[in-house]
């Protein structure tokens, strides 16, 4: 990544403290700015959930996937990659809820109607940090409860659409947005494309933990303490969300049929090897046919989100 990142971070960066008061349900670059904040910089704040609940059990927002920001990040233009780093997410609060049902489209039509309970319920979880883990106590879901580690992840994380959209936080595209990926959590570093001045920047949506594919509609809802930096690529044009984790870089194609979603992730993967990691177009399919892994982020929004990825010890050294 070091050697992909252009020289951009400022050295009298900053850290931001910034408590949000105004949440939006659209990717749009008609909301003002929240905070403007600079390449290198800094940002400690807070989430609320899904259903607009605060840290406090406050409602204080309305769904679906409330954003807090928009950040403008000062020099970021349309052409340029923004990278936001997300350097610490912790749950805030001692209660997540999840829905009690997979979703209709995870499972077979034949299955819903099969079902012997059929009615979908709010399930309450008790978040226990000194421990790790959320807990689900009631006995008429599953005698004994349930327990998992919390594994903290942003569902949503998006910029200011092209071509002047305003797109539902319900949805997931190009700009980013809803892609209720699980691997979304701290140390991750996001690639997006630049589509307005100031890049404008939301995120929320934040669940304690979450499966793959987002099968019953939500993960474990809750607000985060978040803190994030940014770093910017001057004209640097990528198609779709870009990722880069410690053994993995991978990218996020979103659509409707789930194929092609998967046509997106697939296509710009072999860009991304084509033009930074030195493969001819011969010589990325090769790799990418005995070495692409992928992941179904989610079968539940508006687009569905694929995740191409491929190991980073496989790729040829830049």
């Amino acid at each position: 990544m070091a050697l992909w990142l252009a020289a951009s971070s400022c050295i009298d960066a900053e850290t931001h403290r910034f408590m949000p008061e105004k949440f939006y349900n659209t990717y749009s670059f008609a909301h003002p700015p929240a905070l403007r904040i600079k390449p290198g910089d800094r940002v400690v704040t807070k989430t609320i959930d899904a259903a607009g609940t605060d840290w406090n059990g406050k409602s204080v927002a309305s769904g679906p996937n409330p954003q807090i920001g928009p950040f403008y990040v000062e020099g970021a233009e349309p052409g340029d990659v923004l990278v936001v780093t997300l350097e610490r997410l912790e749950t805030n609060r001692a209660m997540a809820y999840s829905s009690s049902l997979l979703a209709p489209y995870a499972v077979d039509p034949g299955a819903i109607a099969a079902r012997v309970d059929r009615e979908a319920k709010r399930l309450t979880w008790t978040i226990d940090r000194a421990r790790g883990v959320a807990r689900l106590d009631q006995a008429d879901v599953q005698p004994g409860g349930l327990e998992l580690p919390l594994r903290p992840m942003l569902g949503c994380v998006g910029v200011a659409p092209a071509r002047k959209e305003a797109i539902s936080t319900a949805a997931p595209g190009a700009f980013g947005g809803n892609m209720d990926y699980a691997s979304m959590g701290a140390g991750v570093k996001l690639m997006l494309p630049v589509n307005e001045p100031g890049a404008l920047l939301f995120l929320g949506d934040g669940h304690a933990r979450q499966g793959e594919g987002e099968v019953a509609g939500t993960g474990l809802e809750t607000s985060l303490d978040v803190e994030f930096s940014v770093e910017l690529v001057k004209k640097k044009a990528i198609g779709w969300p870009r990722l880069e984790t410690g053994t993995h870089v991978m990218v996020l194609g979103s659509a409707r049929p789930l194929l092609e979603a998967f046509q997106h992730a697939t296509t710009e993967l072999q860009r991304w090897l084509m033009a930074d990691y030195g493969l001819t177009e011969r010589g990325a399919q090769a790799l990418m046919g005995q070495a692409t892994e992928y992941e179904i982020a989610n079968v539940v929004d508006p687009n569905f989100t694929v995740v191409a990825k491929i190991r980073k010890a496989l790729l040829p050294r830049r």
